[in-house]
């Protein structure tokens, strides 16, 4: 996807998170969070901070599986996806890595169909 087309989905994705959440357009951090749970999936609940950055790690291992970076290794005792780092993900700059990141949301959302 070009960067126009990748920008103007990523903001059709917020506005959708932001309606069916009740929150304000979300950004780039908010998403991955949000991913995070989903891919915990164990529901809405409170988060430590600890959590919470856990959980945005869990959701930049799972996109960044889709181009073959990293691997599931499997689920702890508490439920907790653990992945591994299968090939070093190349020096992007911050405007690539940013572009990249929306792309894979963009993918991971329309697979959930929700845009």
């Amino acid at each position: 996807m070009k960067a126009a087309e990748v920008n103007k989905k990523w903001n059709i994705l917020r506005e959708a998170l932001a309606q069916n959440f009740d929150m304000e357009l979300p950004d780039i951090k908010v998403v991955l969070f949000l991913i995070g749970v989903q891919e915990l999936g164990q529901g809405p609940k409170k988060f430590s901070k600890r959590e919470k950055e856990e959980l945005m790690h869990i959701a930049t291992c799972r996109l960044f599986s889709s181009m073959g970076f990293y691997e599931l290794e499997g689920l702890d005792e508490q439920g907790w996806p653990h992945w591994k780092l299968v090939k070093a993900i190349p020096n992007y700059t911050l405007l690539e890595q940013e572009l990249i990141m929306k792309s894979l949301i963009i993918d991971y959302f329309q697979e959930l169909e929700v845009i």
